[in-house]
């Protein structure tokens, strides 16, 4: 199970899936009554479907580590996890939007740098898939050699 460079592809997506709910991903200044408050976005926040897909993207890549047997169910759990990755970052993007066409209007934002770890996470993921696809080559062939 470990031996496998998709384990470790997998394990890199999981741990970083997990490193979005201590980060923030963006924030903005506002003029609220005349002081200046810092809006965030997080994946820990208010925000219950934000948090319900962080935890799933979380954890998609953690439960195929486990599917090890059956290669396929594995790169479709990876392959989940990448559209599941995707709606995330839409998401996001989203809030994100509100945020900057709410009132009072933000005078200020910018992204953190740990907004790519979702982007990382899919590389990682896309990683993962090709050393499937590699595994079940070698099966394959294997089994023609018998």
């Amino acid at each position: 199970m470990i031996q496998r460079i998709q384990t470790v592809w997998l394990l890199l997506a999981t741990l970083v899936g997990a490193a979005l709910f201590s980060t923030d991903l963006y924030s903005a200044h506002v003029l609220q009554n005349g002081a200046d408050t810092i809006k965030t976005i997080r994946v820990m926040g208010d925000h219950y479907p934000t948090l319900i897909l962080g935890v799933v993207i979380t954890l998609l890549p953690l439960l195929a580590i486990f599917m090890f047997k059956n290669r396929k169910r594995q790169r479709a759990l990876a392959a989940f996890g990448i559209v599941a990755i995707a709606g995330f970052i839409a998401m996001i993007i989203m809030r994100v939007g509100n945020l900057n066409n709410s009132v009072p209007a933000p005078t200020d934002g910018h992204y953190h740098i740990w907004a790519a770890l979702p982007v990382l996470m899919i590389i990682f993921l896309v990683l993962a898939m090709r050393g499937i696809r590699k595994d079940e080559k070698l099966v394959k062939s294997l089994d023609r050699l018998r």
